[in-house]
């Protein structure tokens, strides 16, 4: 994967600024989506011309900017998303230094948000807090129904969702909460796992 500062060089040497605001319009307008037909672009972008959309596509697939693929431009993936830091950060004030910049991070693909087997959920409750999660916040689910013991799940549990460690002991499996003042979960009569916990986000403030 090519490092931001890589793209940033060649942003500069090869596109004008028509080019770069071009594909930052791209960008913000269709992220990880397939591009749309060249007339679709020229009449939501306010060009005359189909021909000037064909050029600019043609620049910007050349340089990388774009890819081909199932008869589709897509923005090239390492494009999108927030730029990486590859130092580790403090809590405490410090400036981020172009040097550090390794990549773009793009959540869709780093938690496969874009899989048919992805799922997002919405955290309601406090059971899960001695294991960071809060209510409020945003789970990311890979539907499966097998699941390790310690595994962080989105079970049914007696016809009911609820996100809980995936335990089990003598008696059998069993949901344990993260918070001391929540009793373990046993299925009266079911319990089945919709899938398996594999990212968090959060919006803070």
């Amino acid at each position: 994967m090519l490092c931001t500062n890589v793209h940033n060089i060649i942003m500069k040497k090869d596109l004008t600024e028509r080019q770069k605001d071009f594909f930052e319009k791209l960008k913000n307008t269709y992220s990880t989506k397939a591009l749309p037909s060249y007339e679709k672009i020229k009449n939501e972008f306010g060009y005359k011309s189909k021909n000037s959309i064909k050029q600019y596509i043609e620049k910007l697939k050349d340089n990388g900017f774009l890819v081909y693929e199932d008869e589709n431009f897509y923005i090239a993936p390492e494009l999108l998303g927030a730029k990486f830091v590859s130092s580790y950060v403090k809590a405490g004030f410090a400036s981020i230094m172009d040097d550090k910049i390794e990549k773009r991070i793009s959540l869709d693909l780093l938690l496969d948000i874009n899989s048919p087997s992805t799922f997002i959920f919405k955290v309601s409750g406090d059971s899960m807090v001695d294991v960071g999660i809060f209510e409020g916040d945003y789970v990311v689910i890979k539907k499966t129904s097998n699941a390790n013991l310690g595994d962080i799940v989105l079970a049914i549990v007696d016809n009911e969702f609820t996100l809980k460690t995936y335990k089990k002991d003598e008696k059998g499996p069993y949901l344990q909460p993260e918070n001391k003042n929540y009793p373990k979960i046993r299925p009266k009569s079911s319990l089945s796992i919709f899938g398996v916990a594999i990212g968090i986000t959060r919006k803070i403030g």
